[in-house]
């Protein structure tokens, strides 16, 4: 496997800048997620990686090697769609053996046979080799699209939301398959999310992209625990970070315009006056909708509140964030 380098690297269409000046440094065997709202960069940035495009000014390094010169199929990098890039007319075990009868490659038959019957174990799509990919149910055709990638051994792995067309239930379950697969075969994964979760529970690390440049990076815990802006805060966390005027608690600090409280860091019992508006039972958490001083914000509550629409909460910060009028984080 090897580390992916973006150096100083923009894109442009016309007027539109997809990516602004972005260095970023995937290490060697890392699991990163980029993260952002559509048209953030995520998949153009792929595509720099890949050489589907090719920057308009800086470099893309890979295993210490400038890309500039090179194409996509000299790159050994693999990547997976959002949409299944299968071949309808071919049964699984063709598809899988596809990418592998490549003249540069030149695998022995033998290797072939044996590399698609390891994947397809792992992918637990064994039993469906012999079928057409016309016959697979959707989440099977995502793991065969995944397969195909996997059998590559490529030094780079590149996923554009490979699983949002699923269904949530085999969302879930192709998150720990695909995160055990990376963390045991040791591979550079660079994958493209609009999904907290997936960022949270599959990164080593996140890029949050925001209209073509990188806000930060860094690990999910100390991106969620120490965002640099109000736009970083709001990438993680469920429920999402409350925002509100710096002095609604009181004093705030100098140059401070606006404060961040995720649930933990809204304490209840003491403090101000706030007025539950609705409860959410959710089984293993309850929000509690609240307003103060009437802004709404949204907390967490023990599972088996009694606390119904119009009763008081008293509540107060502990250690927040505090954001300039840039949203740029002050303290």
């Amino acid at each position: 496997m090897a580390e992916v380098e973006l150096r100083n690297v923009t894109r442009a269409f016309g007027e539109d800048v997809a990516l602004d000046d972005v260095s970023m440094t995937v290490p060697d065997g890392a699991f990163v997620v980029l993260l952002g709202p559509t048209g953030a960069g995520k998949t153009t940035t792929l595509r720099m990686v890949s050489g589907l495009d090719k920057p308009d000014t800086g470099e893309v390094f890979i295993g210490g090697q400038s890309m500039t010169q090179l194409t996509p199929a000299q790159r050994n990098v693999a990547m997976v769609f959002q949409q299944y890039s299968l071949y309808p007319h071919m049964t699984v075990r063709e598809n899988l053996t596809f990418p592998l009868k490549s003249p540069l490659l030149q695998t022995p038959k033998d290797v072939i046979a044996s590399t698609v019957m390891n994947v397809a174990e792992i992918l637990q799509i064994s039993h469906k080799l012999d079928n057409k990919a016309t016959e697979l149910s959707g989440g099977e055709m995502q793991r065969v699209s995944i397969g195909r990638a996997l059998v590559r051994d490529p030094e780079v792995f590149l996923m554009d939301e490979p699983l949002s067309s699923l269904d949530a239930k085999l969302r879930a379950d192709l998150r720990i398959e695909l995160k055990s697969i990376q963390a045991d075969s040791g591979a550079t994964l660079l994958y493209v999310t609009h999904d907290q979760i997936e960022a949270m529970t599959m990164a080593t690390h996140i890029g949050v992209l925001d209209d073509g440049k990188l806000i930060q990076f860094g690990a999910p815990r100390e991106i969620y625990e120490n965002p640099v802006s109000i736009y970083s805060a709001s990438r993680l966390g469920q429920p999402k970070i409350n925002i509100l005027p710096a002095d609604i608690f009181g004093h705030a600090p100098d140059g401070a315009t606006n404060i961040g409280l995720r649930p933990e860091q809204i304490q209840q019992g003491e403090g101000e006056d706030s007025m539950v508006t609705r409860v959410e039972h959710l089984g293993d958490q309850t929000r509690l909708h609240l307003s103060l001083h009437n802004h709404d914000l949204v907390t967490v509550t023990d599972a088996h509140t009694t606390l119904k629409a119009g009763d008081i909460v008293k509540i107060r910060p502990e250690k927040p964030f505090f954001f300039d009028a840039t949203g740029a984080r002050t303290q």
